[in-house]
């Protein structure tokens, strides 16, 4: 290679890598939100890795989910996985309405990104909300609970649970226990459960509620952290302050982040509700 090529190809690396600007036109702002939600990323894998191998090695005694979240507000029966359903619906359209709000921003158009980003808010109140009611009932179980013997089998009533027979019992296996003797055995040797926590699980197995509360907990701050970013960029936005800066990179970045926690929650729905 002559000295005029080589002269040419370093003043050529000097003006991408020399600095005073990003090789791929990508602000110092948005890189490190990028490697932000990478590492985010692996964390939420691992937890769902975890969750996996676990729901793998105890499959017969593992929960239903469609047994376990049929509660709907203000409606009496049962309606298996509605209402998270709803939660999910409610998350992803609060991320269409930040797409809205960044796409104003591209346009100047300052009070169209107040009014997406206020829309954006009140979706993730909404989910936070309704993941608390949630949880409540998860806690709280139903009325007559389960029944736990000695040896830690785990017998659910049938009460509620979609094509039951009346008045049975749910084995571990899942299989239906119909005999009226061996109920009253049961009964009298186990010792009732109601609701779920960190060490017992009326629905099943303990590591169920474990990992339900860590991970849709992990994930729940995530949306919380979320909400209260948005309403400082949304205060922001009603002062004028990305007017007066002349562009609006920050409603861009925390979008970012938005979006990664709607991603994360198709995933953990996929696994916790729908495997």
């Amino acid at each position: 290679m002559s000295a005029e090529a080589t002269q040419t190809k370093e003043n050529s690396s000097k003006s991408i890598w020399g600095g005073g600007r990003s090789p791929y036109n990508v602000s110092w702002g948005k890189m490190y939100m990028w490697f932000f939600l990478v590492s985010d990323a692996f964390t939420f894998s691992s937890l769902l890795t975890a969750y996996g191998f676990m729901r793998h090695r105890f499959t017969e005694v593992w929960p239903k989910a469609q047994e376990v979240f049929t509660h709907f507000p203000f409606v009496e029966g049962h309606l298996p996985l509605a209402y998270v359903g709803l939660m999910t619906f409610i998350l992803i359209m609060s991320s269409v309405t930040m797409v809205l709000a960044v796409d104003a921003g591209h346009r100047r158009n300052n009070k169209a990104v107040a009014v997406w980003m206020f829309f954006t808010i009140i979706g993730g109140f909404t989910f936070v909300g309704s993941q608390a009611w949630e949880w409540y009932h998860f806690i709280e179980g139903t009325e007559k609970g389960a029944l736990i013997m000695p040896n830690g089998d785990h017998y659910r009533f049938s009460e509620g649970v979609h094509g039951a027979p009346k008045d049975a019992l749910i084995a571990p296996n899942h299989t239906f226990v119909t005999d009226a003797v061996q109920i009253a055995k049961i009964e009298k040797e186990a010792r009732p459960v109601h609701g779920a926590n960190l060490t017992e699980n009326e629905y099943g197995h303990p590591l169920f509620g474990d990992f339900f509360f860590f991970i849709t907990g992990f994930h729940g701050f995530h949306v919380f952290s979320g909400v209260v970013i948005n309403i400082i960029i949304y205060l922001n936005i009603l002062g004028g302050v990305y007017t007066r800066r002349g562009h609006y990179e920050q409603v861009e970045k925390v979008g970012l982040y938005w979006h990664f926690v709607d991603l994360v929650w198709v995933f953990v729905f996929t696994f916790f509700y729908l495997i």
